[in-house]
């Protein structure tokens, strides 16, 4: 998208981002997040003072949002690790290769040497594909570690790449 802008996340955006985040959640898909969470809760979560978040705007306003963070603390924490949710109905615009695009080069430009995704639903295909071309391999499968809703126990992928 042309238009698109990345920017860091500001209080006024939450209701975009809940707007987002819900739709995602309550779909029970593809995060491990509880499909009942309420709006303070799952908004704490995304907002939680380790991540650092930012949002896709265009025209149409908030598209998309993710969080940037350490992947662990001490020994693991030049690691990166995000989360990335995009509005359902923007889906196929790209707009989640720019967000992928952006916390690639935010982690290295907050001099992370890797990103690492802990824990990607493996029939969450189009974010498999995502990450893949985005130069993500795949370094472990947990099996049967997800509960999906309508598929039952589906694997884990645990994704990462250099920086």
């Amino acid at each position: 998208m042309s238009d698109l802008e990345i920017r860091p996340a500001r209080a006024e955006d939450a209701d975009a981002v809940w707007a987002i985040l819900e739709p995602t959640v309550r779909a029970g898909e593809t995060y491990t997040l509880p499909p009942d969470g309420d709006r303070t809760a799952m908004l704490a979560y995304w907002f939680s003072p380790d991540h650092r978040v930012f949002v896709a705007v265009s025209r149409e306003g908030v598209q998309g949002t993710y969080y940037l963070r350490a992947n662990q603390q001490g020994g693991g924490a030049h690691v990166a690790n995000a989360g990335f949710m995009t509005d359902p109905n923007a889906t196929g615009r790209g707009i989640a290769r720019a967000m992928g695009h952006h916390a690639i080069a935010t982690a290295k430009s907050h001099g992370f040497l890797a990103m690492q995704f802990n824990f990607v639903v493996a029939t969450n295909t189009r974010a498999v594909a995502l990450w893949t071309s985005l130069g993500f391999e795949e370094v472990g499968r947990l099996p049967r570690a997800f509960r999906h809703p309508t598929r039952g126990l589906v694997d884990a992928l645990v994704m990462m790449r250099t920086l």
